[in-house]
């Protein structure tokens, strides 16, 4: 008989259906309902695992009753510049400072708040206006930088949030709340929630992707900012890098066809699905999920990740960079790409923002990287219909400081960290375009008008795709957790 045969005869065995059923101890704990057997199972496999809620029915499908209304959007692409864009260099105009250059910071502006350790010991906080001009554009008539032509070109489609605030001062934590709701690393990220909550619209392509800029420098990024946290793990986001193998372990060996690799998953499903009848671990479901998708990609992911048939004026509006992979103008194309194919949530990470000093030729530089092909990505979705129900975001996890980090020139400064108040935007589905939503004093230190805490912005977001904050729970070590914590309200005056 044939190796191939001998294989799938040892596979649905009766010997080893008997050895798995008869497997002593371990298997007598595993489903005994005794407390003394909870127990064990939780020592075997871990109390996350074992008293946690079951595996969403059915792979990649979503809960059932999700959404809990009808959705505005059907998909997210979020553009999130990481260590703090500038609001003051890009969209938050304060044209009062120009006539307080280098005076000090006013005791009553900044009322104690306290000051990262890069600036705490500073004898003096001097006032450092923007060198940069700005005008109105669009119908909206909103502020934005010279730095920024061609966003200015798309105001009028922009949601603009000039009020976001959070507590978290330093990079790791703010940009940890911002992607999971939480300064600490654990919880699970928002495509993450997504995916487990609403599942894929394309079985062939995973249901949360994420695209980093390369050579972008500046505070490393995780992958657990992907991460599902304590969801099943088939909900983890799957990073796209570039090069010859976008998907890590994804290629098959040399000498090793799609034919092997089918016949091997195959095999494979076989021994797990004995192995979740006999233990019931929801972690060996997931599993099966994950290498299914894994199969099904090596044919998807080589057709997505080819850019090859866009036209010339495809790379001509998302800029010369956009020939280059990797970079964020050529991931704004392929985040296009992956949008039209129906992935339910694409993030885009561009590091390099945080500008301590030497903020002008920095600022400068990240902006002429993504300025035009951020605006691009908008005209390309519009015009493609896919707007209608795409939302875009774009964002830092804070802002800066009105005073300068260091030395302070007419030509030169920095600025520290600032969580108080800060501006992203919004776009596309379910907001209301070229509107501004808040305000913040002439320092741009303080929110004067309706501030928009992160669970606030997280609890808007999953609202704009059908889901109630509040009733998208995950039950694990004792309490159901969810990704604004028990906090966090809609913002509905921004959307349309």
């Amino acid at each position: 008989m044939c190796d191939h045969h001998h294989k799938v005869l040892r596979i649905n065995s009766p010997d080893l259906r008997d050895t798995e059923n008869n497997i002593d101890r371990r298997q007598f704990l595993t489903k005994t309902s005794l407390g003394l057997g909870a127990l064990a199972l939780g020592s075997l496999f871990g109390t996350e695992k074992a008293f946690s809620s079951p595996v969403a029915p059915g792979p990649m499908s979503g809960l059932e009753g999700l959404p809990h209304f009808a959705p505005k959007a059907k998909r997210i692409v979020y553009l999130f510049q990481s260590g703090g864009p500038s609001q003051f260099e890009t969209f938050d105009y304060k044209p009062k400072l120009n006539e307080m250059f280098g005076t000090e910071l006013p005791e009553s502006v900044r009322g104690g708040q306290r000051l990262t350790g890069m600036s705490a010991s500073q004898t003096s906080l001097p006032i450092a206006p923007s060198i940069y001009k700005f005008n109105q554009y669009g119908e909206s008539r909103a502020w934005v930088s010279e730095l920024m032509p061609h966003t200015a070109e798309v105001v009028d489609d922009l949601c603009f949030i000039k009020s976001l605030y959070t507590e978290q001062i330093n990079h790791d934590p703010a940009i940890t709340f911002f992607q999971t709701g939480h300064q600490l690393a654990g919880r699970p990220s928002i495509g993450s929630w997504l995916s487990y909550g609403l599942g894929s619209l394309n079985n062939n392509l995973p249901t949360f992707i994420v695209l980093v800029s390369k050579n972008s420098g500046g505070q490393p990024l995780y992958a657990r900012l992907w991460g599902n946290g304590f969801l099943p793990t088939e909900h983890q986001g799957v990073q796209f890098r570039s090069g010859a193998d976008p998907v890590l372990y994804l290629s098959n060996p040399d000498h090793y066809d799609h034919h092997d690799r089918g016949e091997m998953l195959d095999y494979l499903k076989q021994l797990n699905e004995i192995q979740n009848s006999t233990y019931g671990d929801p972690e060996v479901n997931a599993r099966i999920s994950q290498y299914e998708m894994a199969y099904r990609m090596q044919s998807s992911v080589p057709e997505i990740t080819d850019l090859s048939d866009e036209p010339d004026e495809v790379f001509d509006m998302y800029g010369p960079d956009s020939r280059d992979p990797g970079t964020y103008a050529a991931n704004c194309l392929l985040a296009r790409k992956l949008l039209e194919k129906d992935v339910r949530f694409v993030q885009l990470y561009h590091r390099g923002w945080d500008q301590h000093n030497y903020l002008p030729d920095g600022i400068s530089s990240n902006c002429k990287k993504t300025d035009q092909p951020t605006a691009a990505l908008l005209k390309d979705l519009k015009r493609r219909g896919l707007l209608d129900d795409t939302l875009v975001i774009w964002g830092g996890e804070f802002g800066r400081t009105v005073y300068s980090q260091g030395k302070l020139t007419p030509d030169n400064y920095g600025r520290d960290h600032h969580p108080r108040c800060f501006t992203t935007w919004m776009a596309g589905a379910g907001v209301k375009p070229g509107f501004t939503y808040g305000a913040t004093d002439d320092f741009s230190y303080n929110i004067t008008e309706n501030p928009v805490h992160v669970h606030d912005f997280h609890a808007t977001l999953l609202h704009l795709m059908g889901v109630d904050h509040e009733r998208l729970t995950f039950k694990t070590q004792g309490r159901r957790f969810r990704l604004t914590d028990v906090h966090g309200h809609v913002v509905k005056d921004i959307l349309s």
